[in-house]
């Protein structure tokens, strides 16, 4: 593509047209785009257009097409192309930090993300000069500049947060504090005094203080890994700054907004932050500030309202406070009873409370709710601060707190008493303290694993929980409902069988409650409760203790889908899955409508998939029924065809990208039920299963080696008969597998399928071509998972065509290759097989190669026999070796850039484990014995087997000692 105004132009109206509502002409223009984006220029057009378009919406539509096509493809993924010429990254890295910094603020973002996501995979080494192209920038005095430079350096080092410790991550921490420290800490000091100077300029003050928080931020991210040197020695200008903004008060930066957190409580949020970070990780160094800090953090929040716009603020300093008394060092803080009181009363209790916000959230916005309130990501809101500060305190003072809490829970619940339906704000924040009394230690999977044992869960459960949830009206006191099913939830493992059997005929009563949070929390709840554990490792609740219930939690689970807002509901349909889970065969009745539901909603959501959680759960759950069902009733596969092909066949043509290797899996099980021969629906669809374009994407590939496999299964003689031509198609996608690192063992499963199972005269022309494909990527590029899958592979061959056939295989590519072979990788790397099936496949392998195989006996590879038998008695006996070279670690991650599909593993489409040696070899070590035996009297004084037990049968490894030993002839 030339950088000309023609193409210009074209990419101005194909943007266009990519804002369009109308999915007819918005598709084929992002299907336009997405065809030329491998072009070289395309992404220096785009950055043109954004730089010289006289459209506003152009410009930005041009900055955010640009960011997605870096991320989808600057990182270069070995083994594949590179999706950007190499012209094209260094002009784009030649322009894109002046562009930025040139750029309206919403572009400046985009291009910043931009640099962050270049930088992640260039920065410092194929990127040397960006750190003094941004530094310099600070000398400007242009604080739109500055505030980009900021906003970039925060975007590319705000990673040190959460990479773990290594020496490059060191490195390049280094070099950044080299760079960056000193100019960081002079802009600092500098934008201080300025904000002095101009404390009566309302619109400078608003552009210092965002210098203040991105600087604020940097200051977390190069601190967080380890205290550098630098900020040590500058600790003092650093905190007492700190400490200043964080006591100052100016009117001019103060917002209307109750809603929205203004400058100055963003600046505050991020300092108590820092000082967090600082009291917890170097409190030695920090000692000496932190008494001023607690002083000035408490003063905050005594003194900070109840608007939601402070809600950042006052948790962050709550989070401190919490942060500062679980360190020992700090203890003696908050001993004093009155202190303790103090913090109870005017810090914790405030900030449980249920104010008009929450009410709004609960009932308005009830995903943001659920997502804060269930998912844990409530971190920045006040009562998750408030309950971490309640543990925090516990730790060392646990008696006092209870006792302290005890006291206005009671209080709470007798004004709830007086008069609920105005006091009900008492009893949920009453619920809310006992909840983080209680918990001392909890996980998302198992709720509270460890529980403070003041408090009386079950007597609280008895009195205040089980009586709102008894309630004939689901719709009274949604607040107080959600709050009780969630105190279920939460204590699972604390309350009685007894009592969550009570709950559960309650809980599926709930699924009808209008509220979305209360029948969204009750389905929650019962999938909770159906995955606990019993005594041994069986689920706490069995299908006949669910039974009485099964026909009114299926209808009430369903109809919970058609309630407004829960169309796609997520833990709905995961309480559907774990029901059939748990049900099992107790759901057959019912299939019949249950599968017309789940298609009604396949066809609905694949029209715009939008909740990945929910489809995943919902193809689960088709899964479970297809295989509750067809275990009873084989022949029952038909009917689950006849409903799901016709919207398979639209996901398949309308290429719903996100649905199709969940398509492949649903497929392959459905055609694994198959007993005799592939249907012929199922046979016109293999060449189409072949097309290069379906093993573009990533996420289809485990898929479709899975349905292809089924095929060749099921229809291998259907395949050499009638689709013959296919399998050259067929070895094609072997190829591309194998060639690559991250797709290697799907090739292998491929190729280990198609020596299974086809004829062989079928694959006879193949065969040398298949070997010299596999011998070119050994000499290319060896890895232990390579090895592993290669072992297993011609141990398979060796059963499946006899091990002379192998031998004569190898030394036909190339004299003696057979030898080099044995010698170099079957002997040396066999103890790397690791699975129980792949370990007896080269086991019998083994064996026939040292019984089965003439050359072996007497020619120039006898010398190898011993050290061949050795190897395979060190498979039996020694533990695996599992140790991979460091440069191999990362090779097996699934690390997809951009926005590709990812394969997603259907639980209940498993595939059943296959072992190809299953009917013919039980036990693999007798199997060698009887073998050798066999090879001793068919060749006397050839194989001497000494062992001190004449039994034959009597297996050699229970700790008898053995020699096997082959005599050599001696030709005369």
């Amino acid at each position: 593509m030339e950088l000309s105004d023609a193409n210009l132009q074209t990419l101005t109206e194909y943007l266009k047209k990519t804002l369009d509502p109308d999915p007819a002409i918005r598709r084929p223009a992002e299907k336009f785009l997405e065809s030329v984006e491998g072009n070289q220029n395309y992404p220096l057009l785009l950055l043109t257009l954004l730089e010289k378009s006289q459209d506003n919406v152009i410009k930005v539509c041009a900055s955010v097409t640009f960011k997605n096509y870096i991320k989808r493809n600057w990182r270069i993924v070995e083994d594949e192309p590179n999706k950007i010429c190499e012209a094209d990254r260094v002009a784009i890295k030649a322009n894109i930090v002046h562009l930025m910094l040139s750029s309206p603020e919403q572009i400046q973002k985009q291009l910043s993300d931009a640099i962050s996501i270049i930088g992640r995979e260039d920065f410092p080494q194929k990127w040397p000069d960006l750190l003094t192209e941004m530094v310099n920038r600070f000398q400007s005095g242009d604080f739109h500049v500055i505030n980009g430079v900021l906003r970039t350096a925060h975007s590319l080092f705000k990673r040190y947060r959460h990479e773990f410790k290594s020496n490059e991550l060191w490195t390049e921490i280094k070099l950044v504090l080299d760079a960056f420290a000193l100019p960081l800490t002079n802009l600092f000091k500098a934008t201080i005094e300025l904000c002095s100077t101009h404390a009566n300029d309302a619109s400078a003050l608003r552009i210092l203080f965002s210098s203040l928080i991105l600087i604020s931020k940097l200051f977390y991210s190069l601190n967080f890994q380890d205290l550098p040197e630098f900020f040590e020695d500058n600790m003092e200008t650093w905190m007492n700054n700190f400490h200043t903004l964080l006591t100052l008060d100016n009117k001019l930066l103060q917002t209307d907004d109750e809603e929205e957190a203004g400058l100055l409580e963003l600046l505050k949020s991020q300092i108590c932050d820092n000082a967090a970070l600082y009291a917890q990780k170097y409190d030695e160094e920090f000692q000496r500030y932190l008494p001023r800090f607690v002083t000035a953090i408490w003063n905050l929040l005594v003194t900070t309202g109840q608007e939601v716009k402070y809600d950042l603020l006052v948790s962050n300093a709550i989070q401190f406070l919490a942060s500062v008394c679980e360190r020992p060092h700090y203890k003696n803080l908050f001993e004093d009873q009155s202190t303790l009181t103090s913090i109870c009363e005017k810090v914790i209790v405030p900030n449980m409370e249920f104010r008009a916000a929450d009410e709004e959230a609960f009932e308005d916005n009830s995903e943001e709710y659920i997502r804060r309130d269930l998912e844990g990501s409530d971190i920045d809101t006040r009562r998750r601060a408030a309950c971490d500060l309640v543990r925090g305190l516990c730790k060392f003072f646990e008696g006092p707190v209870t006792g302290i809490f005890s006291g206005y829970v009671n209080s709470m619940l007798q004004e709830y008493a007086k008069n609920p339906s105005v006091n009900w704000k008492h009893k949920d924040a009453a619920i809310y303290l006992v909840t983080s009394l209680a918990s001392k230690a909890q996980t998302q999977k198992h709720g509270i694993t460890q529980a403070n044992e003041l408090v009386n869960l079950t007597e609280f459960f008895v009195n205040h929980i089980l009586p709102d949830l008894k309630s004939a009206n689901v719709n009274e006191f949604p607040v107080l409902k959600a709050d009780g099913i969630k105190y279920i939830m939460i204590f699972r493992n604390q309350v009685s069988k007894e009592h969550l059997l009570v709950s559960i005929p309650l809980l599926i009563n709930h699924l009808q409650a209008e509220s979305i949070v209360v029948h969204t929390y009750a389905a929650h709840a019962l999938e909770r409760l159906f995955t606990m554990r019993g005594p041994n490792n069986t689920t706490l609740f069995t299908a006949a203790e669910i039974a009485p219930f099964v026909e009114i939690l299926l209808t009430n689970l369903f109809k919970a889908l058609t309630l407004p807002g829960s169309s796609e509901n997520e833990y709905i349909m995961k309480a559907i899955m774990r029901s059939f889970s748990l049900l099992q065969e107790a759901i057959i009745p019912y299939i019949p409508t249950l599968i017309t539901q789940l298609t009604q909603k396949l066809l609905a959501v694949s029209k715009n998939p939008s909740k990945p959680h929910f489809n995943h759960y919902m193809f689960e759950a088709i899964c479970l029924s297809i295989r509750i069902t067809c275990k009873a009733n084989p022949a029952a596969v038909v009917n689950f065809e006849e409903a799901l092909f016709l919207v398979f066949t639209e996901i398949l043509q309308n290429d719903v990208q996100e649905f199709i290797p969940y398509v492949f899996q649903v497929m392959s099980l459905l055609l694994e039920t198959h007993k005799n021969d592939i249907p012929s629906s199922y046979m016109a669809l293999f060449p189409h299963l072949l097309q290069p374009v379906l093993w573009e994407r990533t996420g289809n590939i485990p898929a479709l080696v899975r349905l292809l496999q089924a095929f060749l299964e099921r229809g291998s003689n259907t395949i050499a008969s009638a689709a013959a031509d296919k399998i050259p198609g067929l070895l094609g996608v072997f190829q591309k597998l194998i060639a690559s690192k991250a797709n290697d063992h799907q090739g292998f499963y491929l190729l280990n399928s198609i020596i299974e199972h086809m004829p062989p005269e079928s694959v006879d022309q193949y065969r040398k071509q298949i070997f010299i494909l596999l011998f070119q990527r050994l000499q290319n590029s060896k890895t232990t998972k390579f090895i592993k899958s290669f072992l297993v592979f011609i141990n398979l061959y060796c059963i499946k065509y006899g091990a002379l056939a192998l031998q004569e295989i190898f030394d036909g590519i190339q004299p003696k290759m057979f030898g080099m072979v044995l010698e170099k990788i079957i002997i040396p790397e066999i103890q790397k097989v690791s699975g129980n099936v792949e370990k007896k496949i080269c086991a019998v392998g083994i064996t026939k190669l040292l019984t089965e195989c003439p050359p072996m006996m007497d020619t120039e590879y006898t010398k190898l026999w011993t050290p061949l038998l050795q190897s395979l008695i060190g498979l039996f006996e020694l533990p695996e070796d599992d140790t991979i070279p460091d440069e191999e670690h990362f090779i097996d991650i699934e690390d997809t850039p951009g926005y590709q599909t990812a394969f997603s593993q259907l639980a209940f489409a498993g595939k059943k484990e296959h072992d190809p040696v299953g009917q013919m070899v039980n036990n693999p070590k007798i199997h060698l014995a009887q073998s050798l035996h066999k090879l001793s009297t068919a060749c006397p004084g050839r194989v001497s087997v000494l062992s001190r037990n004449s039994d034959e049968q009597t297996p050699f490894w229970e700790g008898k000692k053995v020699g096997v030993m082959l005599v050599p002839i001696v030709r005369r």
